[in-house]
């Protein structure tokens, strides 16, 4: 039978085809967190931690604040309003007379422009709390990649994906806050908003506008307080949205600090020049004592110029080999003693004269090559 006749299993088929490109891992194998450059490579790009909970919960909480400051002026520009518009109704046409336009719009403008001024700074207020001074227009900039849909990625995005999950308990969360607070404080005026039939307007306006002000500010810090878990949620979903595969670490390194295989060869380049500047100094030294094949250090002894013994080379191993070599062609004395060839390569640089410790073994060692070979301390 052909697979086309088998409905049933070309179903299973493209069930099975399109679960794992819904749900497979889109950043498989990103594994390493994210470098300095790479982080701030993506804030450049307008990339950075930032919940629009808590710019949202700023901005409801100063303008719920700024209403009650500007009350009284918010009714007295309303009452102006009213007046204005009573007063001229049999005077001018609302439908086609300019002044009645504008009239309103100045209205409009006084009632709204402190509150919308209040919001604006508001807003800037907390975005920059979250991610300090930025500007970027990469975020807003066309992407002709993206107008291509790609239905498994949403969808991925959308249902299938931990921030989906998390949004979805963070917007049940906050009806059940705003019921419950709603709840509580007009259970708390209950008997005196049964009456508000019987009161004067404006004394039943005034209940029901601090019950209003009561609950969106109660509303307000409590989104306020809950907006920095989604805040905290957002900075691991951005860290985990830049995390970088081993091999992009490993390319950056090479990049910013040097391909290790052109710094291993500086550093062989740079122990060459070294040595051949320290072997030029070997024929001047009246010993070079070594361990005998690890380490080997050369000392001068000029009695008018020195105060004591001076080190003028040392290295270890092959530039060991080679001071021991260089000192037997120009027939410098070559001594064995294994603890002070090691003391001194450890803790005597080329150019200083030997710590005062070391005094009576190079003294002896000097005493030695002197009796020796018929050798005496330079004078000059």
């Amino acid at each position: 039978m052909l697979p086309f006749d088998d409905p049933g299993r070309l179903l299973r088929q493209q069930l099975a085809a399109m679960h794992l490109q819904w749900f497979a891992a889109e950043d498989e194998g990103r594994t390493e967190d994210p470098t300095e450059h790479k982080i701030r490579k993506a804030r450049e790009d307008g990339k950075v931690a930032k919940s629009q909970d808590v710019t949202g919960a700023i901005v409801l909480l100063f303008s719920v604040l700024g209403l009650g400051l500007l009350a009284g002026h918010i009714l007295e520009v309303a009452r102006e309003m009213v007046h204005f518009f009573i007063s001229q109704a049999t005077a001018i046409d609302v439908t086609s007379d300019a002044r009645a336009f504008l009239a309103f719009y100045r209205f409009f403008v006084r009632l709204t422009l402190p509150i919308g001024a209040i919001a604006f700074v508001a807003a800037f207020m907390g975005g920059y709390l979250q991610v300090g001074p930025l500007f970027s227009l990469k975020p807003i900039t066309p992407d002709f990649n993206r107008i291509a849909p790609n239905f498994p990625k949403f969808f991925k995005k959308a249902f299938a994906s931990a921030e989906a999950g998390f949004n979805l308990a963070k917007s049940l969360g906050k009806i059940i806050i705003i019921a419950l607070v709603a709840f509580f404080n007009i259970r708390a005026q209950v008997g005196r908003m049964v009456n508000l039939v019987h009161r004067p307007f404006l004394q039943s306006l005034t209940l029901v506008a601090g019950v209003a002000f009561s609950i969106l500010v109660q509303v307000a810090v409590i989104l306020l307080v809950l907006s920095l878990f989604d805040y905290m949620f957002q900075r691991k979903q951005h860290i985990e949205s830049i995390k970088m595969t081993k091999e992009e670490v490993k390319e950056e390194r090479k990049t910013f600090e040097g391909d290790p295989l052109i710094k291993s060869r500086l550093r062989q380049r740079m122990q060459e020049i070294l040595s051949r500047n320290m072997v030029q100094n070997v024929p001047k030294a009246d010993v070079v004592v070594t361990n005998p094949t690890h380490f080997a250090v050369a000392l001068e002894y000029n009695r008018l110029s020195m105060p004591a013994p001076t080190v003028i080379a040392k290295g270890q191993d092959a530039i060991a080999q080679r001071i021991r070599e260089v000192a037997q062609q120009n027939n410098v004395p070559v001594m064995e003693n294994k603890p002070l060839a090691r003391a001194l390569y450890s803790e005597v640089e080329i150019g200083d004269v030997i710590p005062e410790k070391f005094f009576e073994a190079v003294v002896a060692v000097l005493k030695e090559v002197y009796r020796i070979g018929g050798r005496t301390v330079k004078a000059g």
